[in-house]
């Protein structure tokens, strides 16, 4: 029926045309912006979990950030270390050098040795990076069952988000109680001496040395002070010749009662401390391989993030340019139905003029 109050034909060729530039819309915005879904409205799903992983993501990127700086820290500390362990090597050498000698040429063999113990001083005060220092520290007293003992460096190594959202953050820690070379906090407030400044006793005979280095390690193991531990030792020894307090940064073959036999001692104690320091070594070049390998995971999983995030939310580019090549065309013909309509309408008109 031809009616000139009502164009149905007009009607609905303009709401196929509304709905061809509708998607139009829709698709031009997914071209210029590259992603399916942009906004809440576009699926609020999608939308919310894209929103969070991208948040994660985020997260992700500044964790591996501080495994960089996490990193650099161990480095350096593990450069100090291995210099240290280079010249205790040296002191090593230079005291067996001294056994057999004059007093003469102990006097300047001790002056080599102070140098480079001035020089283990130096590398462990200088293997400092963003104000942490793992080999030269300053232990405080705090009221709490660790008192004294230097507590754990940290380094944020994970970004971790549970099924009920809850977020928790790992960390590789480093023992620094066990690394520490040198300990300048004040006696009453430090529990372990460092390595290098923990001082000891040297006997002049083998059998004094075993006794007193057994009650010692003993001491230590029972939580006791250095100093607690030295004097311990010395009561399982007994009165034989000794030279007490030296450490590998303190020890003179030219004191007093220094016989070649403790010289021959204090070769036995430097190789312990380089037994030590390796296994300080040990702890830096851990925690260097587990920083290592946590950096690698992190980008593999912000790479595994962003790839599942851009399958939920990205435009596929070939199937918008296809689809958008096709609405052009159908929005072309929408407006030809629409033309063609109206010009019915135009013809019913024409016949009232005639």
């Amino acid at each position: 029926m031809a009616s000139i109050m009502t164009n149905a034909a007009a009607l609905t060729a303009l709401q196929s045309l509304n709905a061809t530039n509708k998607s139009l819309e829709q698709t031009q915005a997914r071209i210029s912006t590259g992603y399916r879904v942009s906004q809440a409205s576009d699926n609020a799903a999608y939308w919310s979990i894209a929103t969070t992983m991208r948040s994660d993501n985020m997260a992700l990127s500044t964790v591996q950030d501080a495994l960089g700086l996490g990193a650099s820290k161990v480095d350096t500390a593990y450069t100090g270390m291995n210099n240290v362990l280079t010249t205790i090597d040296k002191i090593k050498t230079k005291l067996l050098s001294t056994v057999g000698q004059t007093d003469a040429a102990k006097a300047k063999t001790q002056t080599e040795i102070t140098a480079l113990q001035t020089q283990m001083k130096s590398f462990a005060d200088a293997a400092t990076f963003s104000g942490s220092n793992f080999l030269s520290v300053t232990s405080k007293q705090v009221a709490a069952a660790n008192d004294g003992v230097q507590a754990d460096a940290q380094i944020v190594s994970s970004f971790n988000r549970s099924s009920s959202g809850a977020v928790q953050l790992g960390t590789i820690n480093i023992d620094v109680e066990g690394t520490k070379l040198f300990d300048s906090g004040l006696s009453t407030a430090v529990k372990n001496q460092g390595i290098l400044d923990r001082q000891t006793s040297v006997y002049s005979t083998g059998a004094a040395q075993t006794l007193y280095d057994t009650a010692y390690s003993a001491s230590i193991a029972g939580g006791s002070t250095d100093i607690a531990a030295n004097t311990a030792g010395q009561t399982a020894a007994g009165a034989v010749a000794k030279v007490d307090n030296i450490s590998a940064f303190n020890l003179d073959i030219t004191a007093a009662g220094v016989t070649d036999d403790i010289i021959t001692q204090m070769i036995t104690k430097i190789d312990g401390v380089m037994k030590q320091l390796t296994d300080s070594a040990t702890i830096l070049g851990s925690a260097k391989s587990s920083i290592d390998l946590q950096k690698t995971f992190t980008q593999s999983l912000m790479d595994s993030i962003d790839r599942g995030v851009g399958q939920l939310v990205d435009a596929d580019m070939n199937k918008e340019s296809t689809r958008l090549q096709a609405l052009q065309v159908q929005q072309q013909l929408g407006i030809q139905s629409l033309s063609i309509a109206n010009s019915s309408s135009q013809s019913i008109l024409s016949l009232f003029k005639n």
